[in-house]
């Protein structure tokens, strides 16, 4: 099958096409648009000729197949719509002009190829579905071994801890995983139009696919919606799998969860593994991967409505709900609908209607407890004891309380049809809801709008809803009666207080439910996730994009068109025909990596800044944020290195070996009232420590608890700001680290200064590099493009400002590590050898105040 992009290119010199003549971007180098406004295809010149489209990815297509009859017309296979498949639903929330494709699986295996080839005809030809048929035993690995019995148990909290309690991680089902996952991606590059297109993957089943599409489009809009839990860091953490599983989810573009509970455990596990901060920004919470934000979307799946008020109006639900009424007339019925698996905690609610029973005699022969079991969406033996555990507790109570004309507990097992689900919902005086972990769960929602009931339907404008507290739905149902499933006793007093609740009250908390699920529908909840899929994909063609890594490694580093990376081939011959040059290199974190834990300079770093240093025309400066005593025993051997400790507050020229002072004049008193206060914190914060420089004080956390070190830092910065708010000092909070420093010293006064020197001297620098990798080193490129701006420095300067990593900076340039910058420097010394002349600056510098 070919991909509308694929027409696109056979038809390229047509521009009078139904795409507008749609040409394909300038490319200027690879994976680089050109940034001219006028070429056509842009987004900005040719958005109304194309047709929007969503395509949308699920385990499962929204579609039921047949086998084929003489209707069909000989035809083997015949389908339709599957009007309960949440994919389907959504389509509701679109725009009406969006065109959507499906991409999935059927729920039959058809193995024929010519069978095939008939089946995905018709299926997109009818249904704008493209099937993904996967091999019966590839599926058998993928589904049945690595979803639904090693990925889904451990979602809910279930550690595989011996052969005999769930299934342990097997590689061979995991390649499966992988292999179906490919799989779908393929089926997805078949009909992509990867500048236009919009996909939006379902469910867990394909975590992974984010990757493979993106290695293969650099810019494609991938939105993803997790229906199923994440569970916290520590279960997490257990998959052997973790790292590439969470990467692939950062492949797309923009993430959702259904509670702010799943979002943050998947956050705090891209923090504990990754080492990635989310920041807030005006109500969207935001990850940096590489230069790209990936968005997080929190907002809960609602129901369909339309779809209910159309089995409740149906003719055969309102005889089902007669024949209910006259059933179990003057008995109060309790009501449960869940799948069939071990999470549900069927029997635990059976257990505490037994309770109930047996604690309060006149409810026997009133209250019934209809459950409704779905038919079990895996196979397996803990299906089986699932099952074997059901029927034995139900028996024994029913044994125990039931009698010729009353049932206590009635099982029924599925599959049930929605519309006899529909009369149940209105005939029942409480629901029950008693998973143990679950996802969303949208029972209580189907069940509140069949108690709202229609006209001529009977139903009571009241309900009752009894909802575990593990469950999606639970925050969102403010008036439901929540309990620990566990805690039978508390389930079975819940029962009671839903039979002896007054009707106002059921009413009131009814309406308020009520309010919020018709207002927070499916529709509601396509159309948001949506938006802000498009929001966040608003600037792929803003941006520089390629790939790095390999196999589920694969991830694209998208920079600013102006953020580039900086090479020797870049600054060669602006470094050659210059003869006043100042070179600005922070310490850690760019000459040296920061997770070493020797941080004393290599032999290499030292034969590399001497050679910098031999060089006439240079004047080479370490602007550091260490203090004057390590800096000065770590380059005693570079006599002709110019160093700034403490972010300025001490300065040692070349040639020299005095160290002076900033002309500040600073008072050090508060340190008596900050350094108790950072030791309370260091004392109540594993892994803390305290810095102390003659300047300042630094509190560090990077060895502690991520999450706990965080807040702790966010404390111990609103304490101290809150004490020190009449003192000269500045309190800070940066990587992992929480500083209070004199007013008035900073790097980008060292730049200031030096810059002003170099001019004073009568050899204003006509070349300057300055290379850092934190926020301390932005104050060097804000300061340097000061100076150019107020002309300090001369107009035709040739400056590089350049931070190390990918991430958003004041500096132009960027490289990607301390080994990049060792090998820039080492390119710059194989310019031609130097000029013999004097140095730029005496021994000793300008400032006052020799230490």
């Amino acid at each position: 099958m070919l991909s509308r992009s694929c027409f696109n290119l056979l038809s390229i010199d047509d521009c009078s096409g139904e795409r507008g003549g749609r040409i394909p971007r300038v490319i200027s180098m690879p994976g680089v648009f050109s940034d001219c406004d006028d070429v056509a295809g842009s987004p900005e010149s040719s958005p109304a000729a194309c047709k929007e489209r969503r395509i949308i990815v699920a385990n499962r297509l929204p579609v039921k197949a047949f086998p084929g009859d003489e209707a069909s017309g000989g035809r083997k296979w015949s389908f339709d719509w599957d009007r309960d498949a949440l994919v389907l639903q959504l389509r509701d929330g679109l725009p009406p002009e969006v065109e959507v494709v499906y991409v999935g699986c059927l729920g039959v295996d058809i193995t024929d190829p010519s069978e095939q080839d008939e089946a995905a005809q018709i299926l997109l030809d009818k249904f704008n579905c493209v099937p993904t048929f996967v091999p019966s035993d590839l599926m058998n690995k993928f589904y049945h071994g690595f979803c639904k019995h090693y990925l889904w148990p451990l979602f809910h909290y279930m550690l595989p801890m011996t052969s005999s309690h769930g299934v342990r991680f097997d590689k061979s089902t995991w390649q499966a995983y992988v292999s179906a996952n490919k799989i779908f991606a393929d089926k997805v590059m078949e009909v992509i139009n990867p500048d236009d297109d919009y996909v939006w993957v379902h469910d867990y089943h394909l975590m992974i696919l984010p990757t493979f599409l993106r290695k293969r489009y650099h810019r494609v809009k991938i939105g993803f919606f997790l229906h199923s839990l994440f569970p916290s860091s520590e279960i997490y953490r257990t998959l052997p799998v973790r790292e590439e599983i969470l990467r692939a989810l950062l492949n797309c573009d923009l993430i959702g969860f259904q509670t702010f509970d799943y979002a943050r455990h998947f956050l705090s596990c891209c923090s504990r593994m990754l080492g990635l901060d989310y920041q807030s920004k005006r109500g969207y919470i935001g990850l940096d991967y590489y230069g790209r934000t990936v968005g997080i979307k929190i907002l809960p799946v609602g129901i369909h409505m339309g779809q209910i008020r159309s089995a409740m109006s149906d003719s055969d639900t309102r005889q089902k709900v007669e024949e209910l009424r006259k059933k179990y007339s003057g008995k109060t019925i309790f009501l449960g609908v869940d799948d069939l698996d071990m999470f549900k905690g069927i029997s635990l609610k059976f257990m505490a209607f037994g309770i109930l029973l047996d604690e309060n005699p006149s409810y026997r022969g009133n209250a019934v407890l209809v459950q409704i079991t779905n038919a079990p969406r895996s196979r397996g033996r803990d299906i089986q004891e699932v099952r074997d555990e059901i029927d034995k507790v139900a028996t024994e109570i029913n044994r125990k309380y039931g009698s010729v004309d009353y049932t206590p507990i009635v099982c029924i097992n599925g599959p049930v049809s929605f519309n006899d689900k529909v009369a149940y919902y209105a005939i029942s005086e409480c629901v029950v809801v008693n998973a143990v972990r679950d996802g969303m769960n949208l029972v209580p929602y189907k069940y509140t709008v069949c108690r709202e009931g229609l006209e001529g339907s009977g139903a009571s404008r009241k309900s009752v809803i009894i909802v575990s507290e593990f469950i999606g739905c639970s925050p969102s149902l403010s008036g439901a009666i929540r309990v620990n499933p566990w805690n039978i006793n508390s389930v079975a007093d819940a029962m009671v207080l839903g039979m002896t609740m007054s009707d106002s009250e059921k009413e009131l908390r009814h309406e308020k439910h009520y309010k919020y699920i018709t207002s927070h529908d499916v529709a509601y909840w396509a159309r948001s996730f949506d938006q802000d899929l498009e929001r966040a994909c608003a600037e792929h063609y803003r941006k520089r994009c390629w790939g790095i890594g390999f196999g589920l490694n694969s991830r694209v580093v998208a920079l600013g068109p102006n953020f580039r990376k900086l090479s020797v081939q870049h600054i060669a011959a602006g470094y050659n025909a210059t003869n006043s040059r100042l070179i600005l290199l922070d310490y850690d974190g760019t000459m040296m990596a920061r997770d070493r834990v020797d941080k004393s300079p290599s032999p290499e770093v030292i034969a590399l800044l001497n050679g910098l240093c031999d060089d006439p025309k240079n004047v080479v400066f370490i602007v550091s944020g260490r203090g004057k005593d390590s800096l000065g025993r770590w380059f005693d051997r570079c006599e002709k290195l110019g160093l700034s400790a403490e972010h300025g507050y001490f300065t040692r020229w070349p040639e020299s070996a005095r160290w002076e002072t900033c002309r500040l004049a600073v008072d050090l008193d508060w340190k008596n009232i900050v350094l108790p206060i950072m030791e309370h914190y260091t004392e109540a914060t594993d892994g803390s420590s305290i810095e102390q420089k003659e300047s300042a004080l630094v509190w560090h956390h990077q060895e502690a608890d991520p999450d706990f070190g965080s807040w702790q830092a966010k404390e111990l910065l609103d304490h101290l700001e809150s004490v020190l708010a009449n003192d000269p000092v500045v309190v800070k909070n940066g990587q992992q680290i929480v500083e209070v420093k004199p007013q008035g010293v900073s790097k980008g006064t060292v730049v200031k200064n030096l810059v002003e020197a170099t001019r004073d001297s009568g050899k204003p620098a006509d070349f300057v590099l300055c290379i850092g990798d934190d926020r301390s080193d932005e104050e060097m490129f804000e300061a340097i493009a000061s100076s150019i701006e107020n002309r300090v420095l001369p107009a035709e300067t040739e400056v590089f400002a350049c931070t190390v990593g990918q991430k958003p900076s004041m500096a132009k340039y960027y490289l990607d590590d301390t080994y990049e910058v060792v090998k820039l420097l080492q390119g710059l010394l194989a310019a031609p050898p130097p000029a013999k002349g004097p140095q730029n600056f005496p021994a000793g510098g300008p400032w006052n105040g020799e230490v």
